[in-house]
């Protein structure tokens, strides 16, 4: 079963060299965009993986923006233009790891064909706190001096947003596991919806919706998974989700999850030691 993987990153080069020397197999395709901010040739060693292909059209990717949307339809193009025949494709960040062996995670998917494994809670009635994104404008995907500013302004003078009606919207967590199908079906209806992108890009996290909320309103509905197969720890509360040390081994070895994030080298390196010796 050849399955691809679309990794984000944007630092740690040591790091992700470890993740993508763990997921490598010969089923496996590795795509990776890295952020247009960062310095290219930082990762330049990775290149030599066997079957590593970098996102040629990189973009400058800056948190809560549409350009984390872009970033990732890039790596999608990149993987459609190459023709191979992908049954899988995994969204990952540089700071994920694997739980689970190669062979278990592609037969995983051998036994969940057809599927699409990403979280789509309803936005009218579970994830209401996310409303705000979508009626209001933000300006986080056009950083300019006084964005800030602007951003109130046109908040202030401007009536709501109004989300177009033939959507519902659905998301919350951006990292999923789609087939090629669904891949090919986000990138048409992306290039081919001027309107629809430009709605998304005055969305702050629109990476958190626009995967999920195409899906929900397409013929591919029914083939939605409610899972994204990630263990990701939110109990601190904060914006982001928790860094995993050594104190979260027990936990993340006995979950049925195929990825976990975020991890650190520099904050805790042994956790991945000890997950690379239980799980080879």
């Amino acid at each position: 079963m050849p399955i691809a993987y679309l990794i984000l990153a944007h630092a740690n080069p040591p790091q992700l060299q470890r993740l993508v020397q763990k997921l490598s197999t010969n089923q496996t395709d590795i795509y990776i965009h890295i952020d247009a901010k960062a310095n290219l040739a930082d990762f330049i060693k990775i290149t030599a993986l066997p079957n590593v292909y970098f996102v040629t059209k990189r973009e400058k990717v800056y948190w809560g923006a549409y350009s984390i949307v872009q970033a990732t339809v890039n790596g999608f193009e990149q993987m459609l233009a190459s023709g191979k025949p992908y049954d899988y494709i995994t969204l990952l960040s540089g700071q994920d790891y694997p739980l689970k062996s190669n062979t278990a995670i592609i037969n995983f998917f051998k036994a969940n064909t057809n599927r699409a494994f990403m979280e789509f809670y309803s936005v009218n009635d579970v994830w209401q706190e996310a409303i705000p994104r979508l009626t209001k404008y933000y300006l986080t995907n056009y950083p300019f001096a006084g964005s800030t500013k602007v951003e109130t302004l046109l908040n202030k003078v401007l009536p709501k947003r109004q989300p177009p009606k033939d959507l519902v919207f659905v998301g919350r967590s951006q990292w999923f596991s789609i087939t090629l199908e669904h891949v090919k079906y986000i990138v048409t209806t992306l290039a081919t919806n001027h309107s629809l992108r430009r709605y998304f890009s005055f969305t702050w996290g629109s990476d958190e919706f626009v995967f999920q909320t195409l899906l929900y309103n397409s013929p591919f509905k029914a083939q939605m998974v409610n899972d994204n197969l990630r263990y990701i720890d939110w109990s601190a509360g904060g914006a982001s989700p928790k860094t995993f040390t050594m104190a979260d081994a027990d936990t993340l070895l006995q979950t049925d999850k195929l990825f976990a994030r975020k991890f650190n080298e520099a904050t805790d390196v042994e956790i991945l030691n000890t997950i690379d010796a239980a799980i080879p």
